[in-house]
């Protein structure tokens, strides 16, 4: 969860790398660091804090002019945040310097080993103990950088993306990973490397993405080499981004969470295109095409996911079962991997994740492929680890979402399922070709719809100023719309810290209508047309006990909006599109409350944007 740059090359390093910590910082910022090699000595910068109190330390403490370096922003695992368990952190003979993204499970017997060899440490994190025990076995086998490096990675137990760099060896960074993503960037100018693509797109749209157990030989004027753990060689693949420098940018918005939820009309459409056509009559995901005979076979899908991506597995569980009548489950990717479930090898199994780079969700997917599981992808970040592992997959085409918490990501995943559920559907001749035609002709009309909602977004600020300084809210939903209602909770909690909870509201009598009163506000969608009554009759209850109503109705749905306390219109949709309408104004909810409460909306506290650690 971490984030990590560095460079080699021809230009001054340091503004490089503060530049790269910026657009890495929603990985994590809790501290920061920087370390440059000039003059055969590693000068290191380092402090709690967020990328701006590194920028102030550096130009209060300038560091030497340099043409290497490494930096890191941190989500602290091991050691609270602070200065000292800040990276990069140094050997004990300050000849080596790394920066680390992971968890290594076995540090403590590392480091109990190694003290009794004579190191001493100054952190608490197991990344220390890491750079230690390369600096033992350089020391010991008299190695160049890279072979201490494999010798010590055969020791490690856990996940890693690490950056090593050695003052006697200046013309050369080694990088490695295991279960957490590291990525090189080839430009003009010299290479990067990092934890994702966005401090490398500025410079050079070539990359090449490191697999688990690779380690990469980065050396100035020559070819990256790369072997594995074992050390035999691996063949580079250079791949081009399709990234660009302003879908990294704020672009006049105030935080990076406004610009992604305003950017869903063309993501939801970006979603659709070329993959579905309502005037002819067609619907294709060309992820499925190769394996249609499997996937039709398939007794049950299981769907995977953490946190959004779970919540929108949810809503696709609704959307097969409902349009292809295909059995599903859908699990948390977290519990997944060690309740010992039950996979047969004839199920399809289908990971969804913004990054794809979840660790839990890959693990998941790890076990699945052992059973002879087929496993597909639904994920954001093209060539990301999921989307390497999984047998076939769907891009959901969003671009890069910066905000901790996802909006676009959610909405392009919830429509990646409705594709999948209509084309299986059309092809297993379980819908009506009316029905079929409609629910087409009405999806290329959402990204309008959204649009629609979001032209005109004061009263939904006004009624987050009437609501923001309460302590709790309760979320309601049927059917489509209970996983939307889950969402909306989870944006509240994530960025305005109100505690909040998502329940079906047939189950507010099971325990939540105990909570409420007059300082309780109730945020009901209500758009089920199938459900309205008994919707109404969950309106009537809690206004009964003096509870606050918040709906999100329907312009049809006069009775209710005479009921409650406020209403947020949006258009009207056929209730399995609903999601995609009914949770704009949740995100736009969450967002108005938590900028009026003074938090930082794209980095909420003890957050990263991507899940890499356990």
């Amino acid at each position: 969860m971490c984030g990590i740059v560095g460079y080699i090359g021809s230009t001054d390093v340091t503004p490089l790398l503060i530049e790269g910590l910026k657009r890495l910082e929603y990985r994590g910022y809790d501290s920061a660091g920087i370390a440059v090699l000039a003059h055969e000595a590693i000068h290191v910068r380092k402090c709690k804090g967020k990328v701006s109190d590194l920028e102030r330390n550096v130009q209060q403490q300038p560091l030497p002019p340099a043409h290497i370096g490494i930096a890191h922003t941190r989500w602290a695992t091991h050691g609270e945040p602070n200065h000292v368990n800040a990276h990069p952190h140094l050997s004990g003979n300050r000849r080596l310097a790394i920066v680390h993204n992971g968890i290594i499970e076995n540090y403590h017997e590392l480091r109990q080993a190694l003290a009794e060899l004579g190191h001493h440490f100054i952190s608490d994190t197991d990344t220390e103990v890491l750079v230690h025990l390369i600096e033992e076995y350089q020391q010991r086998e008299q190695c160049t950088l890279a072979e201490a490096v494999r010798s010590a990675l055969k020791r490690v137990v856990g996940a890693y993306a690490i950056v090593v760099m050695d003052c006697s060896q200046p013309d050369q960074l080694v990088a490695a990973r295991m279960s957490s993503p590291l990525v090189i960037g080839l430009a003009d100018e010299g290479y990067f490397v990092a934890s994702d693509a966005t401090p490398i797109v500025p410079h050079t749209n070539k990359v090449i993405y490191l697999n688990d157990g690779e380690i990469a030989l980065i050396r100035r004027n020559s070819k990256v080499q790369i072997t594995n753990i074992d050390n035999q060689i691996c063949t580079p693949q250079v791949q081009e981004l399709d990234m660009k420098l302003e879908e990294i940018e704020k672009g006049g918005y105030p935080h990076f969470m406004l610009k992604e939820i305003h950017q869903q009309p063309l993501t939801v459409a970006d979603a659709m295109r070329g993959r579905i056509d309502s005037k002819v009559g067609w619907i294709r995901l060309g992820g499925m095409t190769e394996h249609l005979n499997r996937i039709l076979r398939a007794p049950k899908f299981t769907l995977l996911g953490c946190g959004t991506s779970w919540h929108a597995a949810l809503i696709g569980e609704y959307l097969l079962e409902d349009i292809a009548r295909i059995p599903v489950e859908v699990e948390y990717a977290s519990e997944f991997r060690y309740r010992n479930p039950v996979i047969r090898n004839d199920e399809v199994v289908i990971a969804i994740s913004q990054s794809g780079e979840t660790l839990d969700t890959m693990a998941a997917l790890e076990l699945a492929k052992r059973e002879g599981a087929f496993t597909y992808g639904i994920v954001n970040v093209v060539g990301s680890s999921i989307a390497r592992m999984t047998q076939a997959g769907s891009y959901i085409h969003c671009g890069p979402e910066i905000g901790v918490a996802s909006t676009k990501a959610f909405t392009g995943q919830v429509t990646v399922l409705t594709l999948m559920a209509l084309y299986l559907a059309h092809l297993k001749g379980v819908i009506s070709r009316s029905y079929f035609h409609q629910l087409l002709t009405e999806l290329e009309t959402i990204p309008e719809k959204i649009q629609t909602i979001l032209r005109d977004t004061s009263h939904i600020e006004y009624i987050a100023s009437e609501i923001k300084d309460n302590n709790n809210a309760l979320y309601l939903g049927r059917g489509y719309n209970f996983p939307v209602a889950l969402e909306g909770a989870l944006k509240l909690k994530e960025i305005s810290y109100i505690h909040a909870e998502g329940y079906p509201a047939a189950e507010m009598k099971h325990g939540p209508i105990a909570l409420i009163d007059e300082n309780m506000p109730v945020i009901v969608i209500t758009t089920n047309t199938s459900a309205h009554d008994k919707i109404k009759s969950n309106i009537e209850e809690i206004k009964a006990r003096k509870g606050k109503v918040i709906a999100i109705t329907t312009v049809e749905q006069s009775d209710i909006q005479a009921l409650v306390d406020y209403s947020i219109t949006i258009p009207k949709t056929i209730e399995p599109l609903s999601p995609l309408l009914s949770v704009i104004p949740l995100q736009l909810l969450a967002y108005y409350i938590a900028v009026m409460r003074g938090c930082n909306v794209d980095q909420p506290r003890n957050l990263a944007k991507s899940v890499t650690v356990e």
